[in-house]
C-alpha cells in the first residue's frame, strides 16, 4: 500500500519516517517525497495508529485524492526548486507539473489554489525566495551565480523578486547576519 504523507519534503523526513513505519512492523517498501510504500496492507485499525505515529514528528496521512494531487504538486516545486539547477530547466515549471502527474495544468492550478489559498506561482516565487535566502547565507556564490544557478534571467529580476518578498534586496538581507528563513514546509 502507499501512504501519501503531508509535510514530507527531504531526505531527513524520509530518515524520520522509516523508522516509524518499521517500529509499526511494516516493511518499508519504497520512500520518496510525499509517499511511502509498505507491507503488508495495514487495516483500518492500523492506519489510525500510523497517523498517530506519524503525527509526532509532525507529519499527516492524506487520505482525500485531490489533498494528495495539492500535496505532489508541492513536492515537484519543492523538488525542482530546492534539488535540481534552475539554469537547466529547459521547460516550465507548469508543464513539469502537468507532464508528471498526468493532468491539465488548469485543473491542477485551480486545484492548488483551492486549497492553499496561493496560486502554484506564488508557492513556486516563495520556495525560490527561501533558496535563495540559504544560497545568500552560505556566502559561496555572488548574486550572479544565484541568479543563473536559480533560473532568473537577471541578478535585476531576482533582487526585484526577492525583495517584494522579503523587504530586503538580497544585499541587505546578506548583512543583516539575522537568519529570517522559513521551513519550506512552512511556505
Amino acid at each position: 500500500m502507499i501512504l501519501h504523507i503531508k509535510n514530507m519534503v527531504c531526505d531527513r523526513c524520509m530518515m524520520i519516517i522509516r523508522p516509524q513505519l518499521e517500529g509499526l512492523g511494516f516493511t518499508v517498501k519504497e520512500i520518496a517525497l510525499g509517499h511511502a510504500e509498505i507491507t503488508p496492507e495495514p487495516n483500518e485499525e492500523q492506519l489510525q495508529m500510523i497517523a498517530a505515529a506519524l503525527k509526532v514528528p509532525g507529519f499527516e496521512l492524506i487520505n482525500k485524492e485531490a489533498d494528495k494531487t495539492v500535496e505532489a504538486i508541492k513536492n515537484i516545486v519543492i523538488e525542482l526548486v530546492h534539488y535540481s539547477d534552475l539554469s537547466e530547466l529547459k521547460t516550465s515549471y507548469s508543464d513539469v507539473i502537468a507532464t508528471r502527474l498526468e493532468k491539465d495544468y488548469t485543473y491542477l492550478s485551480r486545484l492548488f489554489s483551492n486549497s492553499q489559498d496561493m496560486t502554484i506561482e506564488r508557492f513556486i516565487i516563495g520556495q525560490k525566495v527561501e533558496k535563495i535566502k540559504e544560497l545568500l547565507e552560505y556566502g559561496e556564490l555572488n548574486l550572479n551565480e544565484i541568479s543563473y544557478q536559480m533560473g532568473y534571467s537577471s541578478s535585476a529580476h531576482l533582487s526585484t523578486q526577492f525583495k517584494s518578498i522579503t523587504g530586503l534586496t538580497p544585499s541587505q538581507f546578506r548583512s543583516s547576519g539575522k537568519a529570517r528563513r522559513k521551513p519550506i514546509d512552512k511556505i
